[in-house]
């Protein structure tokens, strides 16, 4: 069978049940009218194919996970397994990360997970990275008190930018691993590998992680 085209991709994730696309529809009340549970919701930024929304929701049955992406072509992927395995605690949203705050009230997200987000290396686009001091000020309203947030990143630049910004920024680091695989830390981290994690450690590249919240 041939494999299908972008557009016939599109066409299925406008109408599939658990995508929303640029519809905010849900917002404030994604516990009582989609997952029909008072369970957590978590959050992947930049989530691509979903590998941490849904690796996580087949660990984690008690809680609900959210995956986050502009590009269609990875949700369609993700959305595709989360229905084969009948993840019942799954949900997508197609949408730019700089719109959360149309998708979620104010306290209303348990947790959130960046997971080898583009750390966009331009100097000038510092401001596009997900944990500048923009993103972050996003984050803290739609967040739960003492949640946390979770980077994992093979980028330098990244991880050393989101430590100094977190020190302008109201926080506390509670975790900080400059090599996961060297400190045998990424079963802490649930043992999942997305698909751009594998590419980086085929490259040799060391992968960082952070837990912090917003204080």
């Amino acid at each position: 069978m041939a494999s299908k085209s972008k557009l016939q991709k599109f066409a299925e994730l406008a109408n599939h049940p658990l995508v929303f696309e640029k519809n905010p529809e849900m917002k404030g009340k994604w516990q009582t009218q989609f997952f029909k549970n008072q369970h957590p919701i978590i959050l992947e930024l930049a989530c691509g194919k979903g590998d941490y929304t849904l690796g996580l929701a087949k660990l984690f049955p008690d809680k609900n996970f959210i995956g986050v992406d502009i590009k269609g072509n990875r949700l369609w992927s993700a959305a595709r397994i989360a229905t084969l395995e009948n993840l019942n605690n799954v949900a997508f949203i197609r949408e730019q990360i700089d719109h959360l705050e149309n998708y979620f009230e104010l306290n209303e997200v348990a947790e959130i997970w960046i997971t080898f987000s583009d750390p966009f290396p331009r100097k000038g686009d510092a401001k596009r990275r997900l944990t500048s001091t923009k993103f972050l000020s996003i984050y803290k309203k739609i967040l739960q008190q003492n949640a946390h947030i979770h980077l994992k990143t093979d980028s330098d630049l990244l991880y050393e930018f989101t430590k100094e910004t977190l020190v302008q920024f109201p926080s506390k680091i509670i975790k900080d691993y400059s090599d996961v695989y060297a400190l045998n830390k990424n079963e802490e981290l649930h043992n999942i590998q997305t698909y751009y994690e594998k590419m980086h450690l085929n490259d040799k590249r060391t992968i960082k992680y952070l837990c912090f919240m917003l204080i």
